[in-house]
């Protein structure tokens, strides 16, 4: 078992998505706003990456899920049981508030057929967030940016992490590679408060400083739980026209208390 403490950052505090506002998630029943899901992803990559390496960016998977929040300021620690796979993030009160179980493949798999995910463009505006306009089946607007851009500047500072292979090597943080599911999800339909609840990644080539990057997919599932409607992305994310991961990435798009609300 190796782990590590690190003071959480909530790097969302200014975003459009107030969940992670002090305000809203307070009303919402939460001690403040929520750290990102894909910052707790990426502070849970930190385990297999220590002990695999830049193998684990080439071929490795992590599924990881949110059950309960992380807070700005928190000293969370990180566990990662380099026999099981199995990784973890516990409050200041020792309790377990994210899961993971990352694996590395003894040899890479081939990525999936790309005509899986379909390159598109959105055409008029954006939708609001719904069971129509998020059906299952979708085709998502594809979304591009490059490697490094101005969101990426100062992740590692951001996430803490104390891995040297990321600036020394010039290679994207995993964590800043799943912003890519938030990002296509924000610019394909509008959203009010919505919560990052798990993803699941499959990697197949890490990502040089210089790369182009498209992340296209359709909407998996979209479905109701508990009052909440969730929605599950298929994506895939494209360096220079290859597939450099899969995600499977879930979400409460629409809160029981923003329905119920209005």
């Amino acid at each position: 078992m190796i782990s590590r403490a690190l003071r959480a950052y909530n790097t969302a505090a200014e975003s459009e998505n107030k969940i992670h506002d002090d305000a809203t998630a307070q009303r919402f029943g939460f001690t403040g706003g929520l750290v990102p899901g894909v910052e707790v992803y990426g502070y849970l990559s930190w385990g297999p990456v220590s002990t695999w390496g830049a193998d684990w960016l080439s071929r490795g998977t992590l599924e990881a899920r949110f059950g309960k929040p992380a807070y700005d300021g928190d000293l969370v620690t990180v566990e990662f049981d380099e026999d099981s796979g199995e990784c973890r993030l516990r409050n200041p009160d020792g309790e377990v508030v994210s899961t993971g179980q990352a694996t590395l493949p003894d040899a890479a798999p081939e990525p999936p057929d790309p005509s899986r995910f379909p390159f598109a463009e959105l055409h008029g505006d954006k939708p609001a967030a719904s069971p129509k306009s998020l059906a299952t089946g979708t085709i998502l607007a594809s979304f591009v940016t490059d490697f490094p851009d101005d969101t990426s500047t100062t992740y590692l500072d951001d996430v803490r992490e104390d891995l040297s292979l990321y600036a020394e090597d010039g290679l994207a943080h995993p964590g800043w590679m799943l912003r890519m599911g938030n990002r296509i999800l924000v610019s394909n339909v509008v959203l009010g408060p919505w919560i990052h609840v798990g993803s699941a990644v499959q990697n197949y080539a890490p990502v040089s400083a210089g790369a182009h990057l498209v992340t296209r997919g359709t909407v998996g599932r979209e479905y109701e739980r508990s009052g909440h409607r969730f929605v599950e992305l298929d994506l895939a994310v494209f360096a220079d026209d290859s597939i450099v991961s899969t995600i499977t990435h879930t979400a409460i798009y629409l809160p029981r208390q923003v329905a119920e609300a209005s």
